[in-house]
């Protein structure tokens, strides 16, 4: 007969065992679509990148604008800080103390490197993907909607393509 008690007993067994079963993998999933970054300009060069790169066009598809734009801001410098260490520059983005710059010097010290040459396309998207990365991660009234990120989409898929190339990642 079943007591009050195995039937807690079985509940919580349930309940652990999907738990188990119905969360996403540790490491996370893959996203269905490609609608932000086409996975394409990012696969085979870092497994973070990738990863990076899945959770901008997750985020996306499930309607989280504001962390949709948070990884763009993200991919964004770490492509960034990919760039100069593959020129073999990157103390120039380094402070004293061996920590990278906040993400508006690195645009700075990017589009003002010598190094290479940033089409004016890049050099014109970067402030803008700056722009709603921080609105979306530090603004506390903002919240970003489907047209904030449609709107930069076209500079997204510039700058990571080029910052991509500059890190010699492809």
């Amino acid at each position: 007969m079943l007591t009050p008690q195995k039937i807690k007993g079985l509940i919580s067994a349930i309940e652990a065992d999907c738990e188990d079963t119905l969360l996403p993998p540790e490491g996370g999933l893959e996203a269905i679509g490609q609608p932000i970054v086409p996975f394409a300009l990012v696969r085979g060069t870092r497994g973070y990148i990738e990863r990076i790169t899945h959770q901008i066009n997750g985020t996306y598809s499930n309607g989280w604008y504001d962390s949709c734009a948070v990884m763009i801001r993200r991919l964004i410098e770490t492509l960034i800080i990919e760039s100069f260490e593959n020129n073999n520059i990157a103390q120039v983005i380094k402070n004293s103390s061996g920590d990278f710059y906040y993400l508006s010097d690195l645009i700075s010290k990017t589009l003002s490197e010598p190094s290479w040459n940033l089409s004016r396309n890049a050099r014109q998207a970067l402030p803008k993907l700056k722009d709603i990365g921080d609105k979306s991660a530090h603004s506390r009234r903002f919240n970003a909607v489907r047209n904030d990120i449609d709107k930069i989409n076209a500079e997204i898929r510039v700058v990571v393509q080029e910052l991509v190339y500059l890190a010699g990642l492809k």
